[in-house]
Order: structure tokens, then sequence, then C-alpha cells
């Protein structure tokens, strides 16, 4: 029985030779035919993603760089309106103030003249009250006096 079974071994050895011969061969082939191509294509895939990967980043890097960069000009642009703005209030206010100045000084000029008229026109009037004070005089006295001592008066 030892016998009959080392031999059925022997003969089941000797019949799995051609299907490990050709199970080999199909690993060989597999291993040559598919199996680096795949690999290859896997690694070409990963380095292209990787490189797709690293222009998106380099996009969103430039692109952040763009942004700060108009974001810096978009600031000196205000500032440069804001200057300007400030420019123009400080020349109008400017404006505003020699109006003003120049308003009072005519003001200044008007009241000046507007105070002479008056003191010349005060001084004519008292030069006139103190001119015809005595004949003011003499009609108060005949007014209030009787006649005769009125007329005394005035002869005086």
């Amino acid at each position: 029985m030892l016998d009959e079974l080392l031999r059925q071994i022997g003969d089941l050895v000797l019949g799995s030779v051609p299907t490990i011969i050709l199970f080999v061969l199909l690993v060989i082939a597999y291993r040559f035919l598919l199996y680096g191509p795949l690999m290859r294509m896997l690694a070409e895939r990963r380095e292209r993603t990787q490189g797709a990967v690293e222009k998106a980043h380099a996009a969103i890097a430039a692109a952040d760089a763009k942004t700060q960069e108009y974001e810096a000009k978009l600031r000196a642009a205000r500032a440069e309106i804001f200057h300007r703005r400030e420019q123009r209030l400080q020349q109008w206010s400017t404006q505003r103030d020699a109006g003003l100045a120049s308003a009072r000084q005519a003001a200044h000029e008007r009241v000046t003249a507007a105070r002479q008229a008056i003191e010349t026109e005060a001084a004519a009037a008292r030069h006139h009250i103190e001119a015809s004070a005595d004949q003011l005089a003499r009609q108060i006295l005949r007014a209030v006096l009787p006649p005769e001592v009125a007329s005394a008066e005035g002869a005086r």
C-alpha cells in the first residue's frame, strides 16, 4: 500500500510538471504583458496627477499673488483718491476763507464809510444847531414871554 501510494504520488507529480511549467510561463507572460505596462501606466498617471496638483498649487499661488497685487493697487488708488479729496477740500476751504476775508474787509470798509458819513452829518448838524441856537432862543423867548418883554430882550 505504501508502494501504491508512492507510485500514485509520483504519477501525480509527473502529471503536474506540465501544469507547473504552464503556470510559470503564464506568470512570466502576465508579468511582461500585463503587470509591467500596468505599473508603468499607473506611475505615469501618478506623475501626471502629481504634476497637475503641483500646477494647481502654482496657479493658486499665482492667483493669490495677483489678488494681493490688485489689493495693493486698490489700496494705493484709494489713498490717492483720499489725498486728492483732501487737497480739494483744503483748496475749497482756502477759497472760502479768502472769500470770507474779502467779504469781511468789504463790510468793514462799508461800516467805516457809513461811520464817517454819520460823523460828518452829525458834525454838520451840530454846526447847524449851534448856528441856529441864537435864533431858536429868540423864537422861544417870543413865544413864552409877553411881546413887550420879548422885544426888550431881543434888543439887547
